[in-house]
């Protein structure tokens, strides 16, 4: 896998690329489907397919009051689009500059000059250029002249609905498991582990904490799921019981963050260590507690459903 972090960053010698266009945010199903139709046309073509997506999204540049919390930052996307099936991804560092580029620009500069494109695969509502003017047929029709073929996939998903604004619905009622129907896999955050309180490791759950800074986490709560290293990829996940807020029994805090305990494991150092935090399935509410015994016995109880939810 390569990642272009930048345009200027593309190899002069790339050759003809197929590539698939998006801001891909969650790689959901529907992104898939995009990327695995887009696999097909490089395949029988023999060239390799580009990932081209923004960063930050665009929201966050033309309208920060309305930009919504993301599904994976900028590092796991790129996995996961190479996951899906891309060979490369190009990250255009998104801008205003970017954003007034026209239609025409837009495809010059990315499609023709940046990417030798001989094929372009995008969902059939993409739109881009300034002003959002440029859609499907812009792209055919300006690849009549360039010597680039378009298709444009419906994301109709049918009953199982396909939209990253879809997940942070469900992420937000703390429903994961709709979540993962439409991600095709179980939600996840990823992060390095920072240093906490240690307020769970004196109670006798010490946790792995993950800060959701820009990221969509789940509702408050505790939930069943899965932690991985991410330094070490032969590394197996290891079972979690996963706290999501700001723990209401000790007065002053208010940072939100992702805890997860795992089971059986009070010898893991994972300070600075890069994480992945899935979640299977939620167990209960976030709630104030009369006392530390009170919710150590809860947090028992939590480990014990975490096992029944995992299976392990």
């Amino acid at each position: 896998m390569r990642v272009w972090r930048s345009l200027e960053q593309v190899p002069a010698d790339l050759g003809r690329t197929v590539v698939v266009i998006g801001n891909f945010d969650g790689v959901h199903l529907g992104h898939q489907h995009v990327v695995a139709r887009a696999r097909e046309v490089a395949d029988n073509d023999g060239a390799r397919l580009v990932a081209v997506t923004f960063d930050p999204h665009p929201m966050a540049v033309l309208r920060p009051d309305h930009a919504p919390l993301t599904l994976t930052d900028v590092d796991a996307r790129c996995v996961l689009l190479v996951e899906a099936g891309a060979d490369d991804v190009l990250v255009i560092p998104f801008s205003r500059e970017i954003a007034a580029w026209s239609p025409e620009e837009f495809i010059s500069r990315v499609l023709v000059d940046g990417l030798n494109a001989r094929s372009v695969v995008v969902g059939a509502n993409f739109r881009f250029g300034n002003r959002a003017a440029g859609d499907v047929a812009t792209l055919t029709e300006s690849g009549k002249s360039h010597d680039f073929v378009v298709d444009g996939i419906a994301l109709d998903g049918g009953p199982q609905v396909w939209s990253s604004t879809y997940v942070r619905t469900c992420l937000l009622a703390g429903d994961v498991e709709g979540a993962a129907e439409a991600l095709g896999r179980p939600y996840a955050i990823t992060g390095h582990v920072v240093k906490g309180d240690q307020r769970g490791r004196d109670l006798g759950f010490p946790t792995a904490n993950v800060p959701t800074h820009g990221l969509a986490a789940p509702a408050d709560g505790v939930y069943a799921g899965w932690l991985r290293r991410l330094d070490d990829p032969g590394s197996a996940p290891l079972p979690a019981a996963i706290s999501v807020g700001t723990n209401p029994t000790f007065d002053g805090e208010r940072e939100r963050r992702v805890e997860a305990y795992v089971l059986d494991r009070t010898d893991l150092e994972l300070y600075g260590v890069p994480v992945e935090i899935s979640f299977v399935a939620r167990l209960r509410g976030m709630v104030a507690f009369e006392g530390v015994d009170a919710l150590i016995e809860t947090m028992k109880g939590d480990v014990v459903k975490t096992r029944e939810v995992l299976g392990v």
